[in-house]
């Protein structure tokens, strides 16, 4: 497989395994994986609850090291480098949106938005958290607490949090999963959008087979496998 990776691709999974233990032995959550993410495609990973998937995202996002294979993020094996290192890789260059928001609580809508970007070292990063909570339609909402939003909203302040770096990659796990079908619509609709604005390649977490069809590619999980 590796003859045929581009250098450009930014995650590459190279028969990639992950084993973790358990009370009643060793579990195999993910057997040989192979994956391959070009610049600006979309992948929807699909498959039944314990497939894998979100340990696919976990590994790839150099949150979960692998038993064995390798795993390339913007062409960085991640074997090579610490915690501190795939965090730095991670910076400014490959975001997350899970399922739960992950908001910070103590913080508003605005701050939470541009804490990412001070950290970095943005010197504009409260009018660029503005500007992105304006484009999730949050303008009215910037002193907002997360306990003060609905759950829609919440998933709209952690789109622009995550993409308002302009990312190259985003791994969005289960990202409409806590939302109700409308509301699940509308900030898929967002996330597609913003994330085709910004150049974005993604990997996308679904149960949702309507919202996998918006995908560029399709990937099916079973046991821990790739099937299709």
């Amino acid at each position: 497989m590796s003859d045929d990776v581009k250098p450009a691709a930014p995650l590459v999974l190279d028969a990639v395994a992950l084993t973790l233990p358990s009370s009643a032995g060793p579990v195999n959550i993910l057997r040989g994986v192979d994956l391959v993410v070009n610049p600006g495609e979309r992948v929807a990973i699909v498959g039944p609850s314990g497939s894998g998937k979100s340990s696919l995202i976990a590994v790839g996002a150099g949150l979960e090291e692998p038993t064995s294979g390798q795993v390339r993020l913007f062409g960085q094996d991640l074997a090579k480098l610490n915690e501190d290192g795939r965090a730095r890789l991670r910076r400014g260059r490959a975001a997350l949106v899970f399922q739960s928001f992950h908001l910070l609580p103590n913080m508003t809508a605005e701050e939470n938005v541009a804490t990412p970007l001070e950290i970095d070292g943005a010197r504009d990063a409260m009018t660029t958290a503005r500007d992105w909570l304006g484009r999730v339609g949050l303008a009215g909402r910037l002193t907002h607490y997360p306990h003060q939003l609905s759950g829609g909203e919440q998933q709209r302040v952690a789109l622009a949090r995550a993409l308002a770096a302009r990312p190259a990659l985003l791994f969005a796990d289960e990202p409409t999963g806590n939302l109700d079908g409308a509301t699940a619509t509308s900030v898929a609709d967002l996330m597609f959008n913003l994330v085709t604005e910004v150049g974005a390649a993604m990997v996308m977490v679904t149960h949702d087979p309507v919202l996998a069809t918006r995908a560029d590619r399709i990937v099916r999980m079973a046991d821990g496998r790739i099937v299709s």
